[in-house]
């Protein structure tokens, strides 16, 4: 691994960046602001929530029409340019003073974060390495865990001194004139895998060139669809309804903080044990296991007492959410090909992003209803269990299709 780290720090450093940075936009991140948020402009968790939610689910449309912009663009372009729009998204909520003005800047924020910039990072890791994709793939997802540890201390401190609005023009400044100008110079040289020095694209399942359309009508990609669509749905929700559970439970938000560094370091203790499992036995063997760990940790939030439970809690969740960042960015190329990769990977993070829009306005409603958060979390530890049990076919059926399609190239099964 530290030889592996030192012969590709530049493109290593780029994926870390990238998903790094795009902490600006994901839920964790601007849930610091959500108790301000709702007292200025008079908003009610499912207010919010829905805001949230038409906000996220626009962002994911644009991501599905927009994201295979990675295919056809430079890198060195389209990753600076994004961090532009994404400091535009950051001015815009440091002004926004009416309700409009606020949805079109979350709108902004959720499509360059937790779209744009995890996407550009995973479908580069995808293309530029083979062999070790997995150990690529957890190495820059580790920018994500990263974030979640440094950024909020740095943020709740500047929000307490200065205000949460110039907080976020401090996030563009950072932005434009630090991540942008670092991504070019990291971006500027592609990678070709090793031993493939003409940089042709590897071919996915059967020898084909998978395009996005020919992905959808294989029976793989829709029968992955609620797996796809989980992970996201369950650690956004958590995260989002922070401020509801520590009222229902007695708890404040300081005694709850230390369930981010729980939750940032499975994570990345998982993300770089899934991605050697991944390269060494297969991706999609990870499918029947790696959502347990979230259906224990969040069914743990109902019987919780005490605030350690919560800490608990997230970190088991964690444990789930490292897994899923290696395996969605090594399983798509290797069933799918890299030709496309970024076409397909937009349809992918579309759907993750959509199951983030989905949580925060779904469960909002039902706790404005009176069912709490923790009776929620009840259901979705059991969903996790059946999703589990389902994905013991997925992957017998998968693995025994990329087995006859090794022997019809003469290739024997990665790993082994």
């Amino acid at each position: 691994m530290p030889s592996f780290i030192r012969e590709n720090a530049r493109w290593l450093a780029a994926g870390f960046l990238l998903t790094f940075a795009s902490a600006f936009g994901q839920t964790w991140f601007i849930a610091l602001f959500a108790g301000a948020i709702k007292q200025e402009h008079g908003l009610s968790d499912g207010g919010w929530g829905t805001l949230y939610t038409a906000a996220t689910l626009s962002a994911a449309a644009l991501m599905f029409w927009r994201g295979a912009l990675a295919d056809t663009m430079p890198l060195s372009r389209l990753a600076p340019l994004t961090a532009c729009a994404f400091a535009l998204a950051a001015l815009g909520m440091a002004g926004a003073q009416s309700l409009w003005l606020l949805g079109a800047s979350v709108f902004l924020l959720r499509f360059c974060g937790q779209g744009m910039f995890s996407h550009i990072a995973m479908t580069a890791m995808g293309r530029w390495f083979e062999a070790r994709r997995g150990r690529a793939v957890s190495l820059a997802n580790l920018g994500h865990p990263a974030g979640e540890i440094a950024v909020p201390l740095v943020v709740v401190a500047a929000a307490a001194s200065l205000g949460w609005r110039p907080t976020w023009i401090g996030v563009a400044g950072v932005l434009v004139l630090v991540v942008a100008p670092l991504l070019w110079a990291l971006l500027r040289e592609e990678r070709s895998p090793r031993g493939r020095l003409d940089a042709a694209p590897r071919r996915g399942l059967d020898g084909r060139d998978w395009a996005r359309a020919d992905a959808l009508r294989h029976w793989f990609l829709p029968a992955l669809l609620p797996v796809l669509l989980t992970p996201g749905f369950i650690a956004t929700v958590a995260f989002f309804h922070q401020s509801h559970i520590a009222a229902v439970k007695g708890w404040t938000l300081a005694e709850m903080a230390p369930g981010y560094p729980a939750f940032a370091t499975t994570t990345v203790i998982s993300a770089l044990a899934a991605g050697w499992a991944a390269d060494r036995f297969g991706p999609q063997r990870l499918l029947p296991v790696f959502l347990l760990p979230m259906g224990i940790g969040i069914a743990l939030v109902f019987p919780a007492e005490r605030v350690v439970a919560w800490w608990g809690a997230l970190g088991v969740i964690g444990i789930t959410q490292g897994a899923a960042s290696a395996l969605w960015g090594v399983l798509l190329p290797h069933v799918y090909g890299t030709r496309h990769l970024g076409a397909i990977r937009a349809l992918a993070t579309t759907i993750m992003v959509v199951s983030t829009a989905i949580g925060p306005g779904l469960t909002g409603v039902l706790i404005d209803l009176g069912i709490g958060f923790p009776t929620q979390s009840l259901f979705m530890g059991a969903w996790c269990v059946v999703l589990s049990i389902a994905c013991v076919a997925i992957a017998r059926r998968l693995t025994a299709e990329l087995r006859r399609g090794w022997e019809i190239d003469g290739l024997g099964e990665p790993g082994r």
